[in-house]
């Protein structure tokens, strides 16, 4: 079984460096040209989307044990479903249900705002450390399998907050949304800023401009080896808390 497993992997992910090479080749092209930007370039798209599928089939199955372990732990510790199953809005504006494994109490949508505070309470204590290492975002290549999310991309907003996005910051939602993005990557610390009673003021009008920015930006100009890139960022970002928290406790 563990064979036929690895066979599978080096499979994937040889098919994967092919798709790789051919969006480079495809993102050189769409850059000498300077017609459009590279994601919406169809030739780019379909290969992204090749990528995807290639890639997060690949993680899937290489994560398994570890999606078995976290459903078992969130069972143990905390009443209720596993999954948490969050309204957003994706590419053109169409809403999906985005997977996330559930790191909140209960119906904690229904109880307070849709964006998680510092020090929020409903966050469950295993929810906490799943937070904190991005590990409740793995369900998300589910999404990217279903072709409503990408490996890379601006992440998708809660519609309350699409609402408010003006003409030229929709331009956003011509690119499918990412598990990671750019902005991300920058705001990777985004519940510690949201404090105090003013903390919704304070994310309507500075933190979501400011990150709808970096993610324009990405949307306009991003290719295949920005991608590479902030993926490599956001696997740091998950494992440096468990290797720091590893030195601590040596």
């Amino acid at each position: 079984m563990l064979r036929t497993l690895l066979r599978l992997l080096t499979f994937v992910l040889s098919v994967g460096t092919v798709l790789i090479v051919l969006l480079r080749v495809t993102n050189r092209a769409a850059a000498q040209t300077a017609s459009e930007p590279a994601h919406i370039n169809p030739t780019f798209q379909t290969l992204k989307r090749l990528l995807d599928i290639v890639m997060s089939t690949a993680l899937l199955l290489l994560f398994s044990p570890l999606f078995a372990a976290i459903a078992l732990v969130i069972k143990l510790t905390s009443p209720g479903p596993v999954f948490y199953r969050a309204t957003r809005i994706g590419r053109d504006g169409e809403t999906f249900k985005l997977y996330k494994f559930r790191s909140m109490v209960v119906d904690a949508d229904r109880s307070g705002p849709g964006i998680t505070t510092a020090g929020d309470a409903r966050v469950t204590r295993i929810g906490r450390i799943l937070r904190k290492t991005k590990l409740d975002e793995l369900p998300q290549f589910i999404n990217v399998l279903r072709g409503e999310m990408s490996l890379v991309g601006p992440r998708p907003e809660d519609p309350r907050y699409v609402a408010l996005y003006t003409p030229e910051q929709r331009a956003v939602l011509r690119v499918r949304p990412g598990i990671t993005s750019p902005a991300s990557v920058y705001y990777r610390d985004e519940e510690s800023l949201l404090v105090g009673e003013d903390w919704e003021t304070r994310y309507i009008e500075e933190i979501m401009p400011a990150k709808l920015e970096i993610d324009l930006d990405y949307a306009h100009k991003g290719g295949i080896s920005d991608d590479l890139t902030i993926m490599w960022r956001t696997f740091k970002l998950m494992w440096d808390p468990i290797i720091e928290r590893r030195r601590v406790t040596a």
